[in-house]
């Protein structure tokens, strides 16, 4: 009978809600009215968001990526929702050290306060659980430094690690259960704590923070909810808008090394853990325990009926001692990381990587195998590949080895067929190979410049290029054909009569033979090449796509060069 009559004292069950102000009107009582708008914007992005997410590892950061750089608004959706999450937290921390500090979690409200207290659990649970759908590397590490935390709990850790991961590993099954915890768990238990949060607040009324008659709620206090739940949703937007979005580090690797930072408002407990040293495991799981305790348990130690702060001061004083020291451990924690130099490189490394790849995958895509093999996608990466194998020790002008000309971009363009002309011995081109001391090597061609942009037109027009100038072309050939065909020939196949055959030099069919076999009389003939011949070693496809490449060096930009560069 006794708990009956306590539980009706403070849920009031069978009275009716009330509509009254006690006190009057105050800014004070808006926080409530915040944090239902707060969740509402959460609930609608949240919804919006999990139309395109694609919860596996595969997918997941793709579709995150997708959302925030290439769908219609999405950065904006997207930013919405993860920066309210933070909002979430701050006006839920308001409201906490509000309500202590008037007292409103005496009787008859301990219920009232203790459903507030898991309500911030649960929005907390939201933040852990929806950081890792990202499956970035900050999301991804960030979960695992959690999960390792939760696991070394005594007697159920291992029950938990089970549960969460869902294997012996992170893989599918830890994401679809996150997931499916983010979007219907929490949600249906945050529903219900809400509703009944909503109800005992209604049915007991707010806490007189002043004397005075009871007044209702509109229109003065209305209007103040209003205009404050107007302020803070223009704060959020502007502040996303600000960001453009939410960041999102390069896709969860983990083979790779990086720098696990939690979300914000749980970098008190990193900074903590740093303190402890090689207590950190203790310490992660005893500071929750007593902050938690101690606001569980303010209803039962502070029983006294008044409620001026200045008659309670010891609780008045502990919480906010608490609440500041959580704060304290917060700024530590980032002027610590702020002032380390090597891990600012080491996030700076981190940020060009996740740039580069969220540029690869808004240019290119991702393919179904997910965004490890990003650069398979990418034009002439395999021939890249190819080519950085087997001929860049040998060709790059960066190689401490090489022994044949530089090859780069422009490769094979007019500035470079210039430049051989004018010094074919040059360190550029012959003057590594053995064939640019030897008395077989070609001299440089003494020709006015006109002379000299003709013959190196002919040579141009042999690679099949579109641009040509046919008045130039013409009069190449005639200046081939007079300074030049005794040693060389521009038919296609056919070898000089002391030089290499120069038909359709430059070309992809070109590079491909040539690579083949660069000893055949029609190219360096077996006494002057040096270079080995790979029609034993490479199939036809590889030495085409090597050819390829070859060409494509002649036309390619620097923005080309640079979305072929290895990642970071």
């Amino acid at each position: 009978m006794k708990l009956k009559q306590w539980f009706a004292a403070r849920t009031g069950f069978g009275a009716g809600t009330t509509a009254l102000v006690v006190g009057g009107p105050s800014f004070a009582y808006v926080f409530g009215w915040v944090l239902a708008l707060m969740l509402a914007v959460e609930a609608v992005t949240g919804t919006a968001l999990a139309a395109f997410y694609s919860p596996s590892t595969t997918n997941a950061w793709a579709s995150v990526a997708y959302i925030q750089d290439q769908m219609s608004l999405g950065w904006l959706v997207r930013g919405l929702h993860y920066h309210g999450a933070s909002a979430l937290v701050i006006i839920s921390g308001m409201h906490l050290v509000q309500t202590a500090f008037y007292g409103a979690y005496k009787k008859p409200r301990e219920l009232t306060w203790w459903l507030g207290i898991v309500l911030l659990l649960l929005i907390l649970g939201f933040a852990i659980s929806g950081f890792v759908l990202r499956w970035d590397q900050a999301g991804y590490w960030a979960n695992r430094v959690e999960i390792g935390i939760a696991a070394s709990t005594p007697v159920v850790g291992p029950l938990i690690r089970k549960l969460v991961i869902g294997g012996n590993e992170y893989g599918n099954l830890t994401l679809t259960r996150f997931y499916a915890l983010h979007i219907v768990v929490l949600p249906g238990i945050g529903m219900l704590c809400a509703i009944g949060h909503v109800f005992l607040a209604r049915r007991q009324g707010v806490t007189a923070l002043r004397p005075g008659p009871s007044v209702p709620r509109w229109p003065a206090q209305t209007v103040r909810n209003v205009t404050v739940m107007a302020a803070a949703f223009a704060c959020l937007v502007g502040f996303t808008v600000a960001r453009h979005g939410a960041d999102l580090a390069a896709p969860a690797d983990p083979a790779a090394a990086y720098d696990a930072r939690p979300l914000w408002y749980f970098r008190w407990l990193f900074e903590l853990r740093h303190l402890a040293g090689s207590a950190e495991t203790i310490a992660a799981l005893v500071a929750p325990a007593i902050v938690l305790g101690f606001l569980a348990g303010l209803p039962m130690l502070d029983r006294g009926s008044d409620l001026s702060p200045r008659k309670r001061l010891p609780w008045v004083a502990g919480s906010f001692a608490l609440f500041g020291l959580i704060g304290v451990l917060t700024l530590a924690s980032f002027a610590s990381d702020a002032a380390d130099p090597d891990l600012t490189k080491r996030e700076d490394a981190a940020d060009a990587l996740a740039t580069k790849m969220r540029r690869r995958a808004r240019e290119y895509g991702v393919p179904a195998s997910g965004p490890a093999d990003i650069n398979t996608l990418i034009p002439m990466w395999r021939a890249r590949t190819l080519y950085a194998a087997r001929c860049s020790g040998c060709h790059d002008v960066g190689s401490k080895d090489r022994k044949g000309p530089v090859i780069e971009q422009g490769h094979g363009n007019r500035a470079w067929l210039a430049g051989f002309l004018a010094d074919p011995s040059g360190d550029h081109y012959w003057g590594k190979t053995k064939l640019g001391t030897s008395e077989d090597a070609m001299k440089p061609v003494p020709l006015p410049p006109p002379d000299l942009d003709a013959l190196v037109e002919i040579l141009y027009a042999e690679t099949g290029a579109p641009d040509v100038d046919p008045f130039k072309r013409d009069r190449g050939k005639l200046l081939f054909d007079k300074a030049c065909s005794d040693c060389h020939s521009l038919d296609e196949g056919v070898a000089g009569a002391s030089g290499p055959g120069l038909g359709r030099i430059g070309s992809r069919d070109y590079f491909t033979s040539f690579i083949a076999n660069p000893k055949s009389p029609v190219h360096m003939g077996t006494d002057r090449s040096e270079m080995p011949r790979f029609d034993r070693d490479l199939s036809l496809v590889d030495r085409d796509a090597i050819a390829e490449y070859l060409v494509w060096l002649r036309t390619a930009t620097k923005q080309d060069l640079d979305a072929l560069e290895p990642l970071p």
